[in-house]
């Protein structure tokens, strides 16, 4: 084993490093600079915020130029249940447990068999509990508290989670009966109030797949915003399809673009979130000619 790959395992210094590299991004590097670095790294080309044609450059574009506080407060898991149960009705929303301003709330004792809690100021800070009694609760608590100490926004510039007070939600566990902890995924594409594609995603963790279909579910020829492969299989429309759709504008039509996500699950559609910046504006469609053709779709108020 090497020395660099002893460093990577060794707990204390990995911590010790990420807190030097938070602190630095924090206090030395401004939002556009960081923002180039990053897309000349993951995208490999030079962002153009000056006459942005591409999706991921025009996604860019809005992290510098556009600000909307009705953004921030429904980038935040908890906060965005209020616009919810406004626009379109409590009936949307996922069952909620309790709300948490520190993780030495949580009472596990006091909690269901399963839930599942949420980071509410972030992306990706969620822990699925099927069955309580299998998770090593010391190991979860230790994590827990590391979501409540950072701010994502340092890391990739989304001022949508910049002033998020930081919490944790707990929620009711959901199924779709096919043993597992994953849920098909219905992510609808919305530009300028308008909804164009619903992204679907299967099988996380197991045989992931992403596919694309316009409103009319029709299957699109591509994929994105992963290299991921689409289903081999043929899947009908949801029964409630055309309801999600229209959900999703009135979630929509007060923003440039964002991506309504939804769960459907027992025949019953249970609101997801709202992302404004998908893979934070890094992400590529497959072919990528599709990059421009999604690009097109999003007119930017300069």
């Amino acid at each position: 084993m090497n020395i660099k790959n002893i460093i990577k395992k060794n707990e204390n210094f990995t911590s010790f490093y990420r807190n030097i590299r938070y602190f630095y991004l924090k206090s030395f590097v401004s939002d556009e600079r960081l923002i180039r670095k990053q897309f000349r790294k993951i995208v490999g080309r030079e962002l153009d915020l000056n006459n942005p044609v591409y999706f991921n450059d025009k996604l860019q574009w809005l992290k510098v130029n556009w600000y909307d506080p009705i953004a921030t407060m429904c980038a935040d898991k908890f906060e965005v249940r209020n616009f919810v149960k406004e626009q379109i009705g409590e009936k949307y929303l996922n069952e909620l447990y309790a709300v948490y301003d520190s993780v030495d709330e949580i009472d596990i004792k006091k909690l269901p068999d399963s839930f599942v809690l949420k980071g509410t100021h972030g992306s990706g800070s969620n822990l699925i509990c099927k069955d309580k009694n299998s998770i090593d609760w010391n190991k979860q608590v230790k994590i827990m508290k590391g979501w409540l100490n950072k701010n994502l926004y340092w890391y990739y510039r989304e001022w949508v989670y910049k002033d998020i007070k930081p919490r944790i939600v707990c929620e009711k566990y959901m199924s779709e009966g096919l043993g597992t902890n994953s849920l098909t995924d219905y992510k609808f594409f919305c530009f300028n109030g308008e909804v164009k594609y619903c992204q679907v995603i299967r099988g996380r963790g197991i045989n992931e797949t992403i596919d694309f279909y316009d409103i009319d579910w029709n299957h699109m020829p591509f994929t994105g915003l992963r290299p991921l492969p689409n289903s081999k299989e043929t899947y009908l429309k949801p029964k409630k399809y055309n309801e999600m759709l229209d959900l999703a504008k009135k979630l929509s039509e007060s923003f440039p673009f964002v991506r309504v996500d939804f769960y459907y699950v027992n025949e019953e559609i249970i609101f997801g979130e709202l992302t404004f910046f998908p893979r934070s504006g890094y992400g590529s469609f497959y072919p990528t000619e599709w990059d421009k053709k999604i690009g097109d779709l999003l007119t930017l108020n300069k």
